[in-house]
């Protein structure tokens, strides 16, 4: 048996609670892992309230660090060329730090996860910090590189600028010498948001407008936005002529059903809908992100922000902190 964080049905917060389960038992082509830390995020909550449908009773999370106790048996064919599910390296074994954006139930002691799924720790790395980075390093990451074209002199709003995303973002961009604009909601976000590279940080009332005077009437090259309900309409508002709205999140809720002629009038402007899973298509996709980002933090151009710690009992604290938009950076439960 492990303590797990357990949700018997959709709901708040306070549905999430600290039980005894029973230890998941690897399968094939998995690793079970002895968690260290789990990273909380916006999906977590999505899943818990029923945004996205899922299964109850469910434990949350699907990011985490951790040492691995156990290697199940190996899968009985070879995966096809390209398989996102097929190891790209060294197989991992017993006693190996790992981390993961695409576990399974990590707001536990114990999870499992896909080998393939997970990757080793580097020196130089700790346990939290991995443990922060998966989910919205790779996010930045894939946003900054694989999206919209953007360069020296390019200018980008993002949203939710001292948010985990948006910070890891923002220091992307930056460094290859993108004018960086964001939202925040705070003061203290603000400073934040600006130290990890931003040119300006506004709040989001009046955000177009203040886009708009900052870029002489043009407005930005592209929006990243995270936020979705409360920023759509003035993020395309924001956008110049053949800009890109990149919708990649709905932490104020979905964006509801809009007339594309908006788009046209608004001067041939794009929306794009990513998400993560379509940028971890290959094992070398994968991994090529990984090391990007995890040569980032070893070299101190990544600077991974955790904002707020709960121990794993206090899951549903972390939870009410991430939707009440008063955490910066990462959120995490230590375990």
């Amino acid at each position: 048996m492990m303590r797990a964080i357990v949700a018997q049905h959709t709901g708040g917060p306070e549905v999430l609670s600290l039980a005894s389960v029973p230890a998941p038992i690897p399968g094939p082509g998995e690793l079970l892992v002895e968690t260290i830390a789990a990273g909380v995020n916006f999906i977590d909550t999505y899943k818990r309230s029923g945004l996205y449908p899922v299964p109850f009773p469910f434990t949350p999370g699907a990011e985490a660090c951790g040492r691995v106790i156990a290697v199940g048996p190996p899968v009985a064919a070879a995966p096809a060329m390209g398989d996102p599910d097929q190891p790209a390296a060294e197989p991992i074994r017993a006693g190996d730090l790992v981390t993961t954006a695409e576990g399974v139930g990590t707001y536990a002691e114990q999870f499992v996860v896909k080998a393939a799924r997970a990757v080793r720790v580097p020196e130089g790395v700790s346990p939290e910090v991995a443990a922060a980075l998966p989910l919205q390093g790779l996010t930045a990451h894939y946003l900054a590189n694989s999206i919209v074209r953007l360069g020296p002199g390019d200018t980008a709003l993002v949203h939710a600028g001292a948010g985990g995303v948006g910070l890891l973002l923002t220091q992307l961009l930056a460094a290859r010498a993108v004018r960086v604009i964001t939202t925040v909601s705070t003061p203290e976000k603000q400073e934040l948001s600006v130290r990890a590279g931003a040119l300006f940080a506004t709040g989001y009332d009046g955000f177009a407008d203040r886009v708009l005077e900052m870029t002489g009437g043009e407005g930005v090259k592209a929006v990243f936005d995270g936020v979705g309900q409360s920023t759509f309409d003035d993020s395309l508002r924001s956008l110049r002529v053949r800009g890109d709205l990149v919708l990649y999140g709905a932490a104020s809720g979905p964006v509801p059903p809009f007339d594309l002629q908006r788009l046209n009038s608004g001067g041939s402007l794009r929306v794009t809908r990513p998400t993560l899973a379509h940028f971890l298509r290959t094992p070398e996709e994968r991994a090529k992100r990984y090391e990007d980002l995890f040569t980032g933090v070893v070299g101190g151009v990544l600077d991974v922000r955790i904002g707020a710690r709960f121990p794993l009992a206090e899951a549903a604290a972390a939870h009410a902190a991430l939707e009440g938009r008063g955490t910066t950076g990462k959120v995490i439960l230590e375990v």
